[in-house]
């Protein structure tokens, strides 16, 4: 599927790559003969019109990193996806973007911080970006929806494959209002490795992190890496001393990320 893929970076309509002479193709893959018979022999089996009907039906678009589409901060990333899948408003990619992520064993305090803060960053205009997740993610997504604001979801799974199921009708409602993005073809299920690679997009496509709790080993701390890696802004709520979900914040924010008390703290680099 990689190889695929990596086509598709080329011709993300799909339709003429049937058209491309075997030389072409096998050029841009850098396959060895015997490589190459075996993939075009499972290429030429592929019914590229089934599958576009079926993106067509479920309102998939596929943007490739050649498009104008393409989200501009994540095309000048390190390891910007070839591809992307979206369903919904493909606009929100052109807007100033807030990562807010954390711990999926977030509780009450972080919902309270996030209902603070949210409100001020949609009155200008910022879209609030997350994975969808338990915890924290998911608080950032309806905390966007309650106030108005835009919001924008990346799986680490394919769009026809929604982790964690419980989260099927707020995905259906950003689905219609807002924007969800994978770099994975819609029939691939969630893999434990995809949500660390998922994270290099949600800081990719964001001006800024906000990590809201993390314990000390938190996935959401790999966001914090790729989002320095990247020159992007790391801001952090702080949280009480002994606090476990407070480990990973408390530490970012010794290390040099903003500390946020309002959302004063996260506009001034924004404005």
């Amino acid at each position: 599927m990689k190889h695929l893929m990596k086509l598709l970076a080329y011709e993300p309509n799909l339709e003429d790559l049937y058209q491309w002479p075997p030389t072409l193709l096998k050029s841009i893959l850098q396959f060895s003969s015997k490589q190459f018979d075996l993939f075009y022999h499972d290429f030429q089996h592929i019914n590229i019109h089934s599958i576009l009907h079926l993106y067509r039906k479920h309102q998939i678009g596929i943007i490739s990193i050649n498009d104008h589409e393409y989200p501009y901060l994540l095309k000048h990333t390190y390891q910007p996806p070839l591809i992307l899948y979206t369903q919904g408003n493909i606009a929100l990619l052109k807007k100033r973007s807030l990562a807010i992520v954390g711990s999926r064993k977030a509780n009450g305090y972080a919902e309270k911080a996030i209902e603070q803060l949210v409100p001020q960053l949609i009155a200008h205009n910022i879209v609030i970006t997350s994975g969808l997740a338990k915890g924290v993610d998911s608080m950032a997504h309806r905390a966007a929806i309650k106030f108005n604001g835009r919001t924008i979801a990346v799986l680490g799974s394919g769009l026809f494959h929604i982790y964690p199921r419980e989260h099927l009708q707020l995905y259906e409602r950003l689905k219609q209002n807002d924007l969800i993005i994978s770099e994975y073809p819609p029939y691939m299920r969630a893999q434990k490795w995809f949500f660390p690679e998922r994270n290099r997009i949600i800081s990719g496509i964001s001006q800024g992190v906000l990590i809201v709790q993390a314990e000390k080993k938190s996935g959401s701390l790999i966001t914090a890496d790729y989002a320095l890696q990247e020159g992007r802004e790391v801001f952090c709520i702080p949280g009480a001393l002994f606090d476990p979900l407070s480990e990973g914040t408390l530490r970012l924010i010794q290390e040099g990320a903003k500390l946020v008390l309002t959302s004063k703290d996260i506009l001034d680099e924004y404005l």
